[in-house]
């Protein structure tokens, strides 16, 4: 039997809207210029706040995909 081998990143999505929707974004840019993403594991969830309000959700995803020879 064949085994495979994943890389694994790390990237951060943002967004004005939500947590999820800061994953999405971060997920379907991997996906535009990364081949067989696999699993996308979310390791922090933050916001960034400008004068007392919530400017922004920020989710960071160590994201892994088969390695290419």
């Amino acid at each position: 039997m064949a085994g495979s081998t994943y890389k694994i990143i790390e990237l951060v999505g943002t967004s004005d809207t939500s947590w999820e929707e800061a994953v999405q974004t971060a997920v379907e840019t991997a996906g535009s210029s990364l081949k067989d993403l696999r699993i996308a594991e979310v390791t922090r969830l933050d916001v960034s706040i400008e004068n007392g309000k919530v400017k922004n959700f920020r989710a960071r995803l160590n994201i892994s995909f088969k390695y290419q020879k």
